[in-house]
Order: C-alpha cells, then structure tokens, then sequence
C-alpha cells in the first residue's frame, strides 16, 4: 500500500493541479502541501498539524478521507518524534486550579453589574462619612493658643 504521501500527490497529479493551485484551495502553506507530499513531517510542529493538514488536503482531493486518517496514523505512530506520550503527571486538584476553573465559569457581564453597584454604594457611604465627620468638628477647636491684636497692632488682653 503507498504512503499517505504518495497518495496525495498522485491524487493531486491526477488532478492536474499545481501545488500553488492545491495551497490556494486549501489555504495550506506550499512549503507544508510539499512536506505532506514528501513525508517530510518535521516541517509540522506537532501531530495535530499534520492530521490537520492531511485531512483538508485529502477532502479537496476527494480521497476516502477516513482511510488516509488511519494510514496517517499507523505511519505517525511509527516514528519517535509524533507518537503521543503519555502525560508527565496527574493533573493537581490545586487552590489555584478551582480558582481559575471557578473564575472562567464566572458570568462578566454580572460581575460587572455588581462591581459597578458595590462601587456606588462605597462611595456613596464614603460621602455621607466625609460630609458627617466634616458637620460635627467645631472649626476653632483644633487653633492653638493666640494673641489677638488691634488693627493699630496692640496687644489685647485674650478673652475668657
């Protein structure tokens, strides 16, 4: 049985399409059709990539589509860089983790509802302290001790 390279460039031939033709109907990079059609998959930074690619390409060209996912596959799984490895750790059940997992279930737009009304409301009390603080302080408590004078600038005695 071919390769998954060679069955996308005999489809493609068959086609008489170029690759500008097949990158233009695909929206698949030239340099990538080439690396598809010649097995080169170190062009592709991972295998999501590639299945991608292959998959687009093998629909334009009308093959069996299911089929070159799995001949894809088989040749993927044979070499060292694209096999999927198994994942490093188990996944942590963190504070930081339900946190962010709580903060992406969040509603913003009700947050930002609430936000709003939380702030008006500190506001609000912020004034209403200022404005009561501001009425009960007598203005000539906090004066130190003074002389008064005259307009003719002699001394008077201070009143009691």
């Amino acid at each position: 049985m071919p390769s998954v390279a060679d069955q996308l460039r005999a489809a493609r031939e068959a086609k008489m399409l170029t690759i500008q033709q097949a990158a233009d109907a695909t929206k698949i990079r030239t340099d990538h059709i080439r690396a598809l059609e010649s097995g080169n998959y170190d062009a592709f930074p991972a295998p999501i990539y590639i299945r991608g690619s292959v998959k687009n390409y093998a629909a334009m060209l009308k093959l069996n589509v299911p089929q070159i996912m799995v001949s894809l596959d088989e040749e993927l799984s044979g070499s060292e860089k694209f096999s999927e490895p198994p994942p490093l750790a188990e996944p942590t059940n963190t504070l930081g983790n339900r946190l962010m997992y709580l903060l992406s279930k969040l509603n913003w737009k009700t947050a930002a509802v609430a936000g709003a009304i939380l702030a008006v409301i500190l506001i609000a009390c912020g004034i209403s302290f200022l404005v009561h603080h501001h009425k009960n302080k007598e203005p000539l408590t906090d004066l130190p001790p003074a002389v008064y004078q005259s307009d003719s600038g002699e001394t008077l005695p201070l009143p009691k």
